[in-house]
């Protein structure tokens, strides 16, 4: 599109497609750029096409065991099984944005060029939305429908069991990090296949408490003068460790009084308690009632809890394919002396390897971050009888106080 201006300048959207991702990223997006996000063929191969494409099911096929193998005496006839088949969905989530700029501006900036500044930007900008995505979608794993007597619901409860090692809740600096961690960690989601955990990706204050008692490892090299220099790069039993203070957090109550609330106080979680002196356990009440509010309790002291995620390999799905018109420009020449408005497009399949996207009828067009955060759209792939092993699911969560 050669008349196309930006700026007042010619612009051609596929080069400065080429041009954005040129730019070098500073900011923390760890996630978003780890070896962690990969693609399924499958699902590009049914959702690559711009015809507005937004949810597949790509076939799954089981494995067969040596459980079925039969003694041979000569005499047995051989009994025969199947394999089954089991499908797992994607769903496609678009992402737009603008950005606009008067003509004006430039006169006072002394010629700066607004097509670097732009650019830079928004190599920034796409990775912080699909760090976003990112996110989203791993709260939506872990928060997996596990309620019901289903085949999907028995899975969810098995993964999130295994898979999520949770120490917050020790006392001292047992609630930390430490020598074990990890590895106790992978080998309670996979057992003997826990070596397909290949990165952790975890808040500076984890990363920090782990240098402190020296379990991370920096790799080096030797320059061409011999000098031994650090990458920058660690590991933590073998694994990438990426740093991003992006990772999730929460605040975990360590001390509680009885409420001297009248009413109940609007976003104020109430906590009821039970057990015995020294070994009280304080629930959270989802829905309060002003009439038992002489019985709730509220959190006085809390203490932060870091989420530590283990992915492996191409472990999760946000494969960017593109929008028809990725880059868009429109001059509005009489509104404030002249301005233009660069319009963004962004398309992704989103899924995870060995978890599958539900997609609910309300998603009709494109996810939101919303529907990527929903556990109830996500379920460990089964057939509705049986589900694949849970040891083959590459992800899992580590919850400490440091």
């Amino acid at each position: 599109m050669p008349n196309t201006k930006f700026d007042s300048k010619s612009f051609n959207p596929e080069a400065f497609g080429g041009y954005v991702s040129r730019i070098p990223n500073v900011k923390k997006a760890e996630l978003a750029k780890s070896g962690a996000v990969g693609s399924n063929e499958g699902a590009r191969s049914s959702l690559a096409s711009q015809t507005g494409s937004l949810y597949a099911r790509i076939p799954y096929f089981g494995r067969i065991s040596g459980e079925t193998s039969q003694n041979n005496d000569g005499g047995t006839d051989i009994k025969s099984s199947n394999t089954t088949t089991y499908e797992q969905g994607f769903v496609t989530a678009s992402r737009m944005d603008s950005w606009t700029e008067r003509s004006f501006s430039k006169n006072i900036t002394a010629g700066v060029d607004f097509m670097d500044n732009v650019a830079a930007q928004i190599a920034d900008y796409k990775m912080e939305v699909k760090q976003a995505m990112l996110l989203a979608i791993l709260k939506g794993v872990f928060s997996m429908k596990t309620t019901g007597d289903t085949a999907a619901a028995k899975a969810a409860a098995e993964f999130l069991e295994k898979h999520v090692y949770d120490i917050s809740g020790a006392d001292g600096d047992n609630a930390k990090v430490g020598a074990a961690t990890l590895n106790k960690a992978i080998q309670r989601a996979c057992g003997d296949n826990k070596n397909i955990f290949k990165l952790a990706i975890m808040h500076s204050e984890v990363a920090t408490n782990l240098e402190n008692l020296r379990l991370m490892k920096y790799l080096t090299y030797t320059d061409g003068d011999g000098i031994t220099r650090d990458l920058g790069l660690g590991t933590w039993n073998g694994r990438t460790v990426l740093i991003d203070d992006g990772m999730p957090t929460a605040e975990i109550p360590v001390a509680y009084t009885k409420t001297s609330d009248l009413e109940l106080a609007e976003g104020k979680t109430y906590y009821t308690r039970s057990g015995s002196s020294g070994a009280y356990v304080y629930t959270a009440v989802e829905n309060p009632e002003v009439s038992a509010i002489g019985n709730y309790y509220e959190a006085t002291e809390t203490e932060t809890a870091y989420t530590t995620y283990i992915l492996g390999e191409n472990s999760i799905i946000l494969d960017d394919i593109g929008d028809s018109v990725p880059y868009e420009m429109s001059r509005e020449a009489k509104v404030n002396g002249g301005q233009d408005t660069l319009y963004v497009r962004d398309r992704y399949i989103c899924g995870v390897d060995g978890i599958s996207f539900e997609k609910p009828a309300s998603v009709t067009a494109s996810a939101s971050n919303a529907d990527l955060a929903n556990g109830d759209n996500w379920a460990v792939i089964n057939d509705g009888t049986t589900s694949i092993p849970h040891k083959a699911i590459a992800i899992a969560k580590i919850v400490s106080k440091g």
